[in-house]
C-alpha cells in the first residue's frame, strides 16, 4: 500500500497524539489524587453525598478519557502500520486539516456523514 500521507505529516500527528495521551494520563492521575485526598476527610451525610457524586463524576470522566486513549492508541498503531489517514468508511484519504484538528479520527468528513446517516436510520428501530 502506498503511503497515504507524508512521513513528515505522520510524525507531526504522532507527536501531537503522544502529547494528548500524556495530558489525558496526567488528568486521570490528578483526578485520582484529588479523589483520594477527599477520601481521608471524614464528614457527615452531606460530605459523604458529595464524595459519592465526585466518584460518579470521576468514573464518567475516566470512561470518556479511556475511550479517547483507545482511539489515540489505535491512531498510533495506524501510523506504525502505514494505514493512518485512510477513512474507514470511504477508504479515501482523510482531509489533512481534519487530521490536524482530530489526529485520532478514523473518518473523513464524508465518511462521518455516511456513518451518522446510517446510525440515525437504524437508531429509530
Amino acid at each position: 500500500m502506498a503511503a497515504i500521507i507524508s512521513q513528515k505529516f505522520a510524525q507531526e500527528c504522532k507527536a501531537k497524539l503522544q502529547q494528548v495521551k500524556m495530558d489525558i494520563l496526567n488528568r486521570v492521575r490528578e483526578a485520582r489524587q484529588h479523589l483520594d485526598a477527599e477520601d481521608r476527610v471524614g464528614g457527615d451525610e452531606a460530605d459523604q453525598t458529595v464524595r459519592v457524586l465526585a466518584e460518579a463524576d470521576f468514573v464518567t470522566m475516566h470512561d470518556r478519557l479511556r475511550s479517547q486513549l483507545l482511539e489515540i492508541e489505535s491512531a498510533l498503531a495506524r501510523i506504525e502500520n502505514g494505514s493512518y489517514g485512510l477513512c474507514e468508511e470511504t477508504e479515501e484519504p482523510i482531509e489533512l486539516e481534519r487530521l490536524r484538528a482530530i489526529p485520532w479520527t478514523r473518518l473523513s468528513i464524508e465518511g462521518a456523514e455516511i456513518r451518522e446517516s446510517f446510525n440515525r436510520r437504524y437508531a429509530r428501530g
